[in-house]
């Protein structure tokens, strides 16, 4: 196992040889733009300052089982790498062969899609910040009143009911708010669009609508009932922070789990094997949020930061609208380009 030589706590910055740590990753997916966007991200991380030189990175990407991931964790735990990197198939189904790794004395960073061995990290985007955050956006860009539609997103997924709550949470605090709709944007386009299609019909006067998708969809949707466009929540994809900056009218604001969260969890098992363990191992990302229309939020005000929708700087109509945004963590510089692999 690779390991760091240290000298009365004096490391390679001081002068001192340090070898690279070998850690993996093992990805259990790679059938959408973000998770290729994240193993990319992550492999340009160990190429960049301040991780350039500290790490041996090797990616191991399985075919979308937990019996896959399970056969790859084995192999790799006895590789006896220093740490293990998983986003993971299931929350409670690799516990065993994870506590198997945390034994043998490897790190294991859970990320994205976390799992619950304590013996783990884990490192997600904070999902109680970022739907209330929106939602607040939401209320004061409406003056604190009017009549909204809600995403439930894809039926009988956590992180939707999730998104769905916070969202509620927030808006119950604004009586002059009301919901009027609901409709399963699953997460793509087509639902999303025929959900918003479908409620206008019902419902000719809304005045915004809080997505877990695109955005985009229920853009559309307006625009082919010959509707106004009203302000919009979404996530942070590219296409969606295009759409926002060029729709005449458009108000947004896009929330984001960040395509470099691979990266996060490369640069947190690096902390932990230099000794700087966190206080919790329960780890929260906060990614920037993206609007054409920012505001200072009440609920988060230290944790609230939200960049201007800006096309060049923090959206991109040359690159794939499937690129997540914002780029880069605050500790490194990527460009649109390389995290697009373009």
């Amino acid at each position: 196992m690779a390991a760091a030589v240290a000298m009365l706590g004096l490391g390679a910055s001081q002068g001192f040889a340090q070898e690279p740590y070998t850690i993996y990753l093992s990805n259990n997916f790679v059938g959408n733009d973000w998770r290729q966007q994240m193993i990319r991200v992550a492999e340009l991380a160990v190429t960049k300052p301040p991780l350039a030189g500290r790490v041996d990175l090797k990616v191991e990407n399985v075919e979308n089982t937990v019996q896959a991931q399970l056969n790859s964790l084995n192999n790799i735990i006895r590789a006896k790498p220093d740490a293990i990197l998983i986003d993971a198939g299931s929350d409670t189904a690799l516990n065993p062969t994870i506590k198997k790794a945390c034994d043998a004395g490897i790190v294991v960073v859970s990320f994205d899609q976390v799992v619950t061995e304590e013996c783990a990290y884990a490192l997600e985007s904070d999902w109680d910040r970022i739907p209330a955050v929106l939602a607040e956006w939401m209320a004061k860009t409406l003056g604190g009143k009017g009549k909204v539609f809600v995403d439930r997103g894809l039926a009988g997924a956590p992180i939707s009911a999730k998104l769905q709550e916070g969202y509620e949470n927030v808006l119950k605090k604004y009586p002059d708010i009301e919901v009027i709709g609901y409709y399963n944007g699953e997460y793509a386009l087509g639902p999303e669009q025929a959900g918003v299609a479908s409620l206008l019909a019902a419902h000719p006067e809304v005045d915004g609508v809080l997505t877990q998708g695109y955005g985009t969809g229920a853009m559309k949707a307006l625009q082919d009932a010959g509707r106004p466009i009203v302000p919009v929540t979404a996530f942070s994809y590219n296409g969606s922070g295009v759409a926002c900056v060029q729709t005449e009218g458009a108000k947004c604001i896009l929330g984001a789990n960040p395509g470099w969260l691979g990266a996060q969890a490369i640069k947190l098992a690096v902390d932990i094997l230099d000794g700087n363990k966190p206080a919790d191992r329960h780890v929260l990302v906060n990614a920037d949020f993206l609007t054409t229309d920012p505001i200072e939020s009440e609920l988060y005000p230290d944790n609230d930061t939200m960049q201007k929708l800006e096309i060049g700087k923090t959206a991109f109509p040359d690159l794939s609208p499937g690129l997540t945004l914002p780029i880069s963590p605050d500790w490194m510089e990527i460009t649109a380009q390389e995290a697009a692999g373009s």
